[in-house]
């Protein structure tokens, strides 16, 4: 199986408590991408960059498994940059700059080797641009998953409630839940989205963990206490490289393997977030995946 991944590559600045790095490559295709390949390859990415986007960086996507095929380079153009500082909790941080630069007028072409893709990861893009590399595929996948924010919730919501209905999986924050559905309690959140499409919902919770909604079953992963985070940017998208890239590559949508996946993403995400930008997983091996996988497992376990 091979997973379709949209979103960006991207550079950005981040400050932390613990440091600081400037024009770390990042974006949310590069987080999905980099995680999913360790379960799944290839991994089709559909983005767009500029001239400037370092090419030995890129080398080493695809030597992971990333096909490059569907990114755009602008030759004259700048790659998107983003810049911001955490607060001192890393629970929040403000944003410093964003320059769209050849992210603004980006137009997905999904190459025709991509269009059959079976699992689709839809990272966080405007709604419109989402729902165009959809138009351009052959057939319906057997798996669509999506991630949004509050932005588009405020700025583009009949585009956002439009793509919603062609979608599987929706993943979000408990925040942007809480926006998208008007409900306080996330129970009722989760009926009021289901409602609007997505079969699936995965609620993250940050240090919490997540919570996974299918039909009338629910499942609480729990959350792997770290003794330092040194930059959570891309911790979300981590996850949801992590989880369909295992969903794709057992390709079993059982509510239990579903569980799994959560498990697997929760693993990922776990590891990026102890160093800055793709730096840790950049240095992971399967033995330290599936160690950090039943550490999560022995979290939940208990005999009754």
């Amino acid at each position: 199986m091979s997973l379709l991944a949209l979103g960006t590559l991207a550079y950005d600045d981040v400050y932390t408590p613990y440091g600081e790095v400037k024009m770390i490559e990042a974006g949310s295709c590069t987080y999905i991408a980099m995680a999913a390949t360790y379960f799944v390859q290839p991994v089709q990415i559909v983005s767009v960059i500029g001239g400037d986007y370092n090419d030995d960086f890129l080398a080493d996507l695809k030597r992971r498994g990333a096909d490059l095929g569907g990114v755009e380079v602008i030759e004259d153009g700048k790659s998107f940059y983003w810049a911001g500082r955490y607060h001192d909790d890393m629970m929040g941080r403000d944003t410093l700059d964003t320059q769209l630069n050849v992210l603004a007028d980006f137009q997905p072409k999904v190459p025709a080797e991509y269009r059959t893709s079976d699992y689709v990861m839809l990272g966080n893009l405007t709604p419109a641009v989402q729902s165009s590399v959809l138009d351009q595929l052959d057939h319906r996948p057997k798996l669509v998953a999506l991630d949004t924010m509050n932005f588009w919730m405020d700025s583009a919501l009949d585009d956002l409630k439009a793509v919603l209905k062609r979608i599987d999986i929706l993943i979000i924050n408990d925040e942007e839940a809480r926006q998208l559905s008007g409900e306080l309690s996330l129970l009722k959140a989760a009926a009021a989205i289901v409602e609007m499409g997505p079969k699936i919902l995965i609620i993250k919770k940050g240090e919490h963990g997540a919570l996974l909604f299918h039909n009338d079953e629910l499942f609480s992963a729990p959350a792997l206490l770290l003794p330092q985070v040194i930059d959570p940017t891309g911790a979300g998208d981590t996850f949801a490289g992590g989880l369909m890239g295992y969903l794709a590559a057992s390709d079993d949508l059982s509510f239990d393997n579903l569980k799994r996946a959560v498990i697997h993403g929760s693993a990922m995400a776990s590891f990026v977030v102890e160093d800055f930008g793709t730096r840790r997983l950049q240095t992971l091996d399967q033995d330290q995946i599936d160690a950090r996988v039943q550490r999560f497992a022995s979290l939940m376990h208990v005999a009754l």
